[in-house]
């Protein structure tokens, strides 16, 4: 089993910035990567970014340029820094960790923080 723990959500002027972290726990050896996720009112869960364990990333169209996703190995802790931030940003951020097996991905998710942004 994996825990993952959020931190750094809050209110914010648009324009404004946010660091988010995920502390991970348990099973870390496992983790094939960690990304984040966030889910709007009304809206379904969306990726926002990934990272792999080895360093490879993606992002969402919607935040290339002004969100960046980071690790800190020795600390087991994903980041993702969130800038010039919208209106339209202002979700519950989901912490992801992913393991793969020969069979199926298994999927462990934190209790979100909340971002708001206002404008």
């Amino acid at each position: 089993q994996v825990q993952l723990v959020e931190s750094g959500g809050g209110l914010v002027q648009a324009g404004g910035s946010l660091r988010l972290s995920c502390a991970a726990s348990g099973s870390i050896g496992s983790i094939n990567g960690m990304g984040w996720y966030r889910q709007a009112p009304g809206k379904q869960r969306e990726l926002v970014a990934t990272i792999t364990s080895v360093g490879i990333t993606t992002y969402a169209e919607s935040v290339k340029g002004r969100f960046t996703i980071s690790r800190d190995n020795a600390n087991n802790t994903v980041y993702l820094q969130v800038s010039n931030l919208k209106p339209e940003d202002t979700a519950v951020y989901y912490c992801n960790a992913w393991r793969n097996s020969p069979n199926r991905r298994y999927d462990y998710w934190g209790q979100g923080t909340q971002v708001t942004v206002s404008s």
